[in-house]
């Protein structure tokens, strides 16, 4: 679908007689462009919704303000994530001290495994003693084998306590690690709490008064970069083929009615609002927007062709099967013609008819 939308397409002034049946064909610059419509927006604009339920404690900006990236916005308050965030803390400070090394349960265990550890020594001397005491035929075969099945369970009995110090060490510890874990994630959600710029530029508008009751995803804020803005434009699915990148547009923003601005279509989406039955695509202001204001509604021409010399008629004249009516003395004759650039009141003939020649208006004039 192609439309004129504004006085980027400059109209011919036709030459017409008394009863305006007639015209003259016309050469002037001619634009064959796409419309479409859509909005100023902030680049890295973005939506700020709460993280979490609870009470605006603080909020440190208003509509307009600059701000930094990592700046503190709002400050949200909750009783029930302070409460966890205790709990969280006293959990980490009990398993760290039962796993520190003077614990009670360690040390506990520790003195288990000193005392079969003394025992042993004693056992092992024993056993020593019967073996030599055995070569010697000092002692008796049996009086060997009761010392040495001593020495054996106490030796078993060390590795056991060993290995248990050695499992309940690493109970602990990981005890520890998980009663940490918990804690950083009661930390992470109390930082929720403190909502902070995503980017250096400007609050464009504020939903929240300091005292209300926020809930998780409720919008806080829309923020964005105010030094540099784009447009979101919407066209209609009929045309898509015909939209390419680094195609030129000619805007027009209702709040700088005497300017017409340029942008360059830098971005068009694969999928289609079945909503609206239109394309999204995005393009880049060739210059910067005074104001600095985000949400301008435009309306835009996505130029499409354009020629600086075109011979032109007015659409009205066309007939069907591109032809036109034109007046040969008192003779009307039907020439056909090869058509170029279009627009919604006017047509490019490229062949067909020339500069000179009368041509009947069809439709009225």
């Amino acid at each position: 679908m192609t439309r004129s939308l504004f006085a980027i397409i400059c109209f011919a002034c036709f030459a017409c007689n008394n009863n305006g049946k007639i015209v003259t064909p016309h050469v002037k610059p001619l634009i064959e462009a796409v419309y479409a419509s859509g909005f100023v927006v902030a680049r890295d604009e973005y939506q700020i919704f709460a993280q979490v339920d609870g009470y605006l404690q603080e909020k440190l900006v208003s509509d307009g303000d600059t701000v930094r990236k990592g700046d503190i916005l709002f400050i949200v308050d909750s009783d029930q994530q302070t409460a966890r965030f205790k709990i969280a803390q006293d959990n980490y400070a009990l398993a760290k001290k039962t796993a520190s090394e003077n614990s009670s349960t360690l040390t506990e265990l520790a003195a288990a495994v000193a005392s079969v550890k003394s025992k042993l020594q004693f056992d092992s001397i024993n056993y020593t003693r019967y073996v030599n005491l055995l070569k010697q035929n000092a002692t008796t075969k049996v009086e060997y084998e009761r010392f040495k099945l001593q020495y054996e369970n106490t030796r078993h009995e060390y590795v056991l306590q060993q290995s248990r110090l050695r499992k309940v060490k690493d109970q602990l510890v990981t005890e520890l690690r998980n009663a940490e874990g918990q804690l950083e994630i009661a930390a992470s959600e109390s930082g929720r709490y403190i909502v902070r710029s995503e980017v250096t530029g400007k609050i464009f508008r504020t939903t929240k008064e300091k005292g209300e009751l926020i809930r998780r995803g409720e919008l806080l804020a829309v923020a964005g970069r105010d030094e540099d803005f784009y447009l979101k434009l919407n066209i209609d699915e009929l045309d898509i083929q015909r939209i390419e990148k680094n195609q030129k547009v000619k805007v027009k923003i209702d709040a700088y009615p005497e300017k017409i601005f340029t942008a360059t279509i830098d971005k068009i989406y694969p999928m289609v609002n079945l909503q609206l039955q239109s394309l999204r695509v995005d393009a880049t202001l060739d210059e910067p927007l005074p104001g600095g204001y985000s949400g301008l509604a435009v309306e835009a021409n996505i130029i499409i062709r354009e020629k600086q010399d075109a011979l032109v008629i007015p659409k009205q004249a066309l007939l069907e099967g591109d032809s036109v009516l034109i007046k040969v003395g008192d003779e009307t004759k039907k020439i056909k013609i090869t058509k170029g650039i279009e627009t919604l009141d006017e047509v490019e003939v490229i062949d067909g008819i020339t500069l000179k020649q009368q041509v009947i208006m069809s439709k009225g004039g």
